[in-house]
């Protein structure tokens, strides 16, 4: 990364896109403080979504402030996407928010951040019984180490991108987004973990040892979206297709739905990322994977575990699926609208600022000496 593209990125986050950031969650954070308090006042139904529709909209808004690619992805994510989906389940009086005993800093917390406290209380709502949760739990600190180096070892990486193949770059791009993401998720469970000192479920488990679509959608990949669409969408149209179709196949069409929405919802941020018109590949990857996981769920069904793929054999097919249709659909919007090159002299620019931390501190550490 030349050095005048890194001060020119430093520059711009200098001049305006920090306080835009922290002006961005200040409104948040204000809005949330009105849903709060008019969750109190107001049953779950019409009169609180309405209350909460202004708010939703806002969301919507707000990510449009950032142009960066680290801070206003975070915050589409978090915002126009898990914040909003929660509240909207929160206006009926169901998801994450409607736990009675949350407190108004945890309320805060589990509204706008990936996270979902543990319930305590032995009263759970059949949504989050059909929930999946991963087996190993929290990740171990050496675990996110392992990680740390290992995104530094691809940031590195792209140094000599010349000299590698661009398939190859591709491949690194899908370690380096769920790096990205697992680590940016632990970092925001910490943080609520010592400020409100309460457990965490966690957000991946490991996806790249999915054997299945079904295991890796479902129960490896982003566990915190699953949750989301789960009892807003998933489950009401199953429900649905039930009195249709029955009880053996009404899962076919929420399954399809599920993967519409979660679909759209990608052009939503890849938008936000790029400000650029929407090309529906990341959409047609969507329903792609939600036709292929009907498919896989409709032969379960018939073959009736009587015969089944070799483990290892089928994280290979499934794996290498995912990888081969994303770097089909999923990430030419992204490197269209020059995502990588935006994000890395980003990454560039924090780190040639913290170099320039450490060195101020050590010279005055030695001065002082």
């Amino acid at each position: 990364m030349a050095d005048h593209q890194i001060k020119n990125v430093i520059a711009y986050w200098a001049q305006g896109e920090i306080t835009s950031f922290i002006k961005v969650w200040l409104s948040a954070y204000i809005s949330l403080t009105y849903c709060y308090f008019s969750g109190k006042i107001l049953a779950g139904g019409i009169s609180r979504l309405a209350c909460f529709l202004p708010v939703v909209c806002l969301f919507l808004f707000l990510p449009l402030q950032l142009k960066s690619m680290h801070l206003g992805g975070i915050t589409a994510f978090f915002l126009a996407w898990l914040t909003n989906f929660k509240l909207l389940m929160f206006a009926f009086n169901t998801g994450p928010l409607a736990n009675p005993s949350l407190s108004y800093p945890r309320f805060l917390a589990v509204a706008c951040l990936p996270i979902k406290l543990i319930q305590q209380s032995t009263h759970k709502k059949s949504e989050e019984k059909e929930t999946p949760t991963p087996k190993n739990g929290h990740r171990s600190t050496k675990n996110y180490a392992m990680k740390g180096l290992l995104m530094a070892f691809i940031i590195r990486a792209y140094s000599f991108d010349e000299y590698i193949h661009p398939g190859i770059i591709l491949v690194i791009y899908c370690f380096h987004i769920y790096f990205a993401l697992e680590i940016i998720l632990a970092i925001a469970a910490a943080m609520a973990r010592v400020l409100l000192g309460a457990e965490l479920e966690p957000q991946f488990d490991e996806p790249y040892l999915s054997t299945s679509l079904q295991d890796f959608w479902g129960r490896r990949w982003n566990l915190m979206v699953t949750r989301m669409l789960r009892p807003t969408v998933y489950v009401p149209v199953r429900r649905w297709s039930t009195g249709i179709i029955g009880r053996q196949w009404a899962p076919l069409p929420a399954v399809m739905l599920t993967f519409v929405v979660s679909g759209l919802m990608h052009e939503l941020i890849f938008f936000y990322l790029g400000r650029v018109k929407p090309t529906w590949e990341i959409t047609l990857f969507f329903l792609l994977h939600g036709v292929c996981l009907n498919v896989e769920i409709a032969v379960k069904k018939v073959v009736n575990g009587r015969w089944q793929l070799p483990r290892v054999l089928g994280t290979i097919l499934t794996v290498g699926f995912v990888m081969v249709t994303g770097f089909w659909l999923f990430f030419p919007p992204l490197l269209r609208c020059g995502g990588d090159v935006r994000g890395l002299a980003e990454l560039s620019a924090v780190g040639a600022f913290v170099r320039d931390i450490v060195r101020v501190v050590g010279f005055a550490v030695n001065s002082r000496v």
